[in-house]
């Protein structure tokens, strides 16, 4: 068989896997229609949110509507200055895929390639670059952050490029470790025997069959930058210019009223937690497909 056949095959077959496991498993098609649904809010964002995020909204004699529980008008309630918590959830589901998913794509992309290097050639090469990311796994995040905040102005961007610069060090390993045990196989020593040089080997024998665990650690990336965002979001240090979820927890919680409306804070929190379950709910059917001892017999 080929090596062209046989890859089809392998890609039908995890598909094939990953589809079964999915109908089997109702927390992961609960994870994919609730993923579905987080992604619909955020692409169509601005169309769903009934207002702007800040937006003030009066009564008829023309007081703020301050601290005003859950209505047909403002179904999250208002906060203390009368914005709408309802509108401001919806377009923070923007926020949170654009820097998950981003932060994931550079993630996954950078670790990816270090780490197919790194197991590839081994020697000093992989000596050199696995003392670099032994050199990132000691730099810690939020403070690394709270400095990039400072250097360069709090922004979702720099979130994404911290989150990029640090976490990709977890990927390599993960992905050096795979790749060390696929260089000794026959097929890969039998393509160098024939004259393939090292690029080709690594896009075309090696690329594919690590891009399920790729695919897989990308997953569990998606969540944890969320959760950074949220986390930097919360402690100040995010983008003041565009709403997300942390950043309304943030101003819930210096405003004071952490406790007293709790409308206030079940939204957003509720909203981190779903999209959070559902990315992993998809991530651990996944890895069913990556870990055959996973599956369900």
């Amino acid at each position: 068989m080929s090596a062209s056949v046989r890859e089809s095959v392998n890609k039908q077959s995890l598909l094939y896997v990953f589809w079964s496991n999915l109908k089997r498993d109702r927390l992961a098609l609960f994870g994919v229609v609730l993923l579905i649904f987080f992604i619909f809010v955020g692409v169509f964002a601005e169309s769903l949110a009934p207002h702007g995020p800040r937006d003030r909204h009066y009564n008829d004699d023309g007081r703020i509507r301050r601290l005003e529980q859950p209505s047909w008008q403002h179904p999250f309630g208002t906060t203390d200055v009368g914005r709408d918590i309802f509108s401001q959830v919806i377009l923070g589901t923007r926020t949170a895929l654009t820097v998950g998913f981003l932060a994931a794509v550079l993630v996954t992309l950078v670790g990816s390639v270090v780490g197919i290097i790194a197991g590839y050639f081994g020697g000093w090469i992989d000596t050199v670059l696995m003392r670099i990311v032994d050199f990132f796994y000691a730099i810690p995040f939020i403070p690394f952050v709270i400095v990039l905040a400072a250097i360069l102005q709090p922004s979702m961007w720099n979130i994404i490029l911290a989150v990029s610069l640090l976490s990709w060090r977890t990927v390599a390993r993960i992905v050096r470790s795979q790749v060390l045990s696929i260089a000794k196989r026959p097929y890969i020593k039998a393509a160098r025997v024939a004259g393939a040089g090292h690029l080709r080997i690594m896009a075309r024998y090696i690329l594919p069959n690590v891009i399920p665990l790729v695919l897989l650690e990308m997953a569990f990336m998606v969540n944890w930058a969320i959760m950074a965002e949220a986390s930097v979001a919360f402690l100040g240090f995010g983008d003041p210019r565009v709403t997300s979820w942390g950043q309304i927890l943030h101003i819930n919680f210096v405003s004071g009223y952490s406790r007293l409306a709790w409308w206030w804070t079940a939204p957003p929190g509720l909203a981190i937690v779903l999209l959070l379950l559902s990315i992993f709910f998809v991530a651990r059917s996944l890895e069913a497909v990556v870990d055959p001892r996973l599956r369900k017999r």
